[in-house]
């Protein structure tokens, strides 16, 4: 019997159903699911390949969803973070340094140098 140790412990994750975790488990059978769903509902309107390549394109989001990963973060973790830098937040960011010491030297003294 042999059990893989990661390194990393942070990088552990439980399986639950043909070695995927909770959240790929259950993103892989809603996207079943919707596959299903879609085909059933498209075969008589659109024909059975038609229906067949739209359900797919359906599913595969949701199944990657559940896989996604980006630096640690989920797919709705590294979402929220992209629409918060890039739109929410979007704009000219100004930096400025502060001086420490001399912020000090004002409090303590009450003196402002130029």
């Amino acid at each position: 019997m042999e059990i893989k140790i990661p390194k990393e412990i942070r990088q552990h994750r439980e399986t639950l159903f043909f070695g995927l975790s909770t959240r790929q488990f259950l993103c892989a059978i809603l996207a079943v699911g919707t596959a299903v769903g879609v085909y059933f509902l498209l075969k008589n309107v659109i024909g059975q390949e038609t229906a067949s390549w739209v359900c797919i394109v359906a599913a595969v989001p949701i199944a990657v969803t559940g896989f996604f990963q980006y630096n640690g973060l989920t797919f709705e973790q590294f979402a929220w973070a992209f629409i918060k830098s890039q739109i929410l937040c979007a704009g000219p960011r100004v930096f400025q340094s502060e001086n420490i010491y001399l912020t000090a030297l004002e409090r303590k003294g009450g003196h402002k140098h130029d």
